[in-house]
């Protein structure tokens, strides 16, 4: 049984939802707070460098959403989406427990979650990385799952 195509259609569906919410917090960075405000909240959660690290989630996040929901450098933009998550994950979300509505972790532990999934397992066959570079080895689009 060819198992390629759940695994494609899965992982397209998957890379949007994800990107699509990667995309708002970025958009919200950018446009909603703007990058002083998304600065000045960061330094009083502690975060450090603040206004480095604000630009660094406002791009990351609203580019990295666009180029998964693309399929585009998927390994690479994932990997720097999961850093992203981890940071807000250590710095400010893991001691206000579990659940997004006190601060907690779960949004950002769910992303990081996804975004290592990504890291490892590529874009699958619908994608922008798959018609870039369809017969390279590292193409981690060409896998396929024995079950």
């Amino acid at each position: 049984m060819n198992t390629t195509i759940p695994r494609d259609v899965a992982l397209l569906i998957a890379r949007v939802i994800v990107g699509i919410v990667f995309i708002a917090h970025g958009w919200q960075k950018f446009n909603e707070w703007g990058l002083d405000g998304t600065s000045a909240a960061f330094g009083q959660m502690g975060v450090p460098l603040p206004t480095v690290s604000a630009w660094f989630a406002a791009i990351i996040e609203l580019a990295g959403g666009v180029a998964l929901v693309a399929g585009l450098a998927v390994p690479l933009v994932s990997l720097l989406l999961a850093v992203n998550m981890i940071g807000a994950f250590l710095i400010v979300h893991i001691t206000n427990g579990v659940f997004v509505a006190d601060g907690g972790f779960e949004l950002v532990a769910v992303l990081a979650a996804a975004a290592l999934l990504f890291t490892v397992l590529g874009a699958g066959r619908y994608s922008i990385d798959r018609l870039l570079a369809p017969h390279l080895p590292h193409n981690l689009t060409r896998q396929t799952i024995n079950v």
